[in-house]
């Protein structure tokens, strides 16, 4: 081998042997090891399967059926919503706030469905929607109903569908 390949040989493996340690390194005895990820993943684990079942225990102590009257606000960005429907998501939400307060101030539930709802046929029913079970329903609809007691009305809740005032009646 000649002098200038003997030197840039040796001068590729002086260079290449920091790195071949420091792979090794890191490949056989990580800094993490038995640090926080291997710690804090089952708390994070632990927490969520708590969380998981305080709503089991939740949903158990509520009936299997509810029956309910709501206002529907739809807004232009609604699923499902009438071609008529232009306002903004903003003026859907003030619009269904003004009909609570008006419920909550003593005004009759059926009359703001009347003056309110945009579900088809929602005023010719009074905003009634027979009884339900949990699954029937979207699950921000049904998580209010389904946690309210019988003649009282929820705040305003949004879904896909637009805004909702509920009452339960049973």
């Amino acid at each position: 081998m000649t002098r200038p390949a003997t030197l840039a040989l040796l001068s590729a493996v002086t260079l290449a042997a920091p790195l071949v340690a420091a792979c090794t390194t890191l490949s056989t005895s990580p800094a993490w090891v038995g640090g926080g990820l291997s710690v804090e993943a089952p708390v994070r684990v632990a927490a969520k399967e708590a969380e998981e079942e305080r709503e089991r225990q939740r949903i158990a102590k509520q009936p299997s059926q509810v029956g309910a009257r709501h206002i529907l606000i739809m807004h232009n960005e609604s699923t499902a919503k009438p071609e008529s429907i232009t306002r903004t998501r903003d003026e859907a939400r003030k619009r269904a706030q003004e009909a609570l307060l008006k419920v909550r101030g003593g005004a009759s539930f059926e009359e703001m469905v009347k003056l309110y709802t945009d579900e088809p046929g929602g005023a010719e029913r009074n905003g009634d929607l027979g009884l339900f079970d949990r699954s029937t329903m979207v699950k921000p609809f049904a998580d209010a109903a389904f946690a309210l007691k019988v003649g009282e009305v929820s705040e305003v809740v949004e879904t896909k569908y637009g805004y909702h005032i509920i009452k339960r009646v049973e």
